[in-house]
């Protein structure tokens, strides 16, 4: 089945002391998966796991929460992030890269994260990439960004909030829409508008491992095996099969990505 996990951490210290037995067992049972970097050791680690393994692939980025706290050193990394991208052919994006007003609350390093934001856009344009957003408690800031600083090769909305503004919004600039394991929680009040909001072709799926472990294992550690719990929430609210989500959201990565 063609299953695969749009967006993952599995170089984070939750994997340390099992790390190469789980992925020789995510390549059995799914088709793979993508490991997102979110700051310049992160992303190199990414990259790391994605030249040992087939199919695994990487994304490099600088996240909000993990920007330096100078701009010369955020110019410095980002740099670092360039050199990174241009020698490893399995580095399908940037990202993942965004604003978060969730944990920053300083205006002052909110302008940073929107300063980083834009310098990623413009590198991704440069290195011909598409980006991967984050954002989180900031919908008008990075929508106001993406529609002033063009994105030439579009890109993907990981872990959608389930805005229905900001999905709508985000689906008229051309980018996809990445669903985790919130769309599967029983309080999660807006998931089945908004998975019916998002057409079959910009619709991916990811787990955010270790993190946003899906119904049934909610609390558990998260994995990119478990990407089959947020398909099957997509299949029954849009009434296909498990088999048509998988092979549906696969080819979109494979369009998003170019392979």
């Amino acid at each position: 089945m063609n299953l695969f996990d749009n967006h993952a951490h599995l170089d984070d210290e939750k994997f340390n002391d099992d790390r190469e037995i789980i992925i020789e067992n995510i390549g059995k049972e799914i088709k793979g998966f993508i490991s997102a970097g979110y700051s310049l050791e992160g992303s190199q680690k990414a990259v790391e796991l994605s030249n040992k393994y087939e199919f695994i692939y990487a994304t490099c980025g600088i996240s909000p929460n993990d920007i330096p706290q100078s701009e010369e050193e955020l110019w410095k990394t980002i740099a670092k992030i360039r050199e990174l991208v241009q020698i490893n052919k399995k580095v399908v994006a940037i990202g993942e890269i965004g604003l978060d007003y969730y944990w920053e609350k300083n205006e002052k390093k909110r302008k940073l994260q929107k300063l980083a934001f834009i310098k990623q856009i413009e590198l991704a344009n440069d290195l011909n990439l598409p980006i991967v957003i984050h954002t989180r408690d900031a919908v008008m800031d990075t929508l106001e960004i993406l529609k002033h600083h063009e994105v030439k090769n579009k890109g993907v909305f990981h872990c959608c909030p389930l805005n229905r503004e900001l999905v709508k919004e985000a689906l008229k600039l051309g980018f996809y829409i990445s669903f985790a394991g919130p769309i599967t929680f029983k309080n999660s009040k807006n998931a089945d508008e908004i998975i019916e909001l998002v057409p079959n072709d910009k619709m991916l799926i990811e787990t955010d491992s270790p993190y946003l472990s899906p119904e049934p294992l909610r609390g558990k550690r998260n994995d990119p095996r478990n990407v089959k719990y947020i398909a099957e929430k997509i299949a029954e609210i849009k009434g296909l099969t498990l088999g048509e989500v998988a092979d549906i959201t696969y080819n979109n990565v494979r369009k998003i990505y170019k392979w």
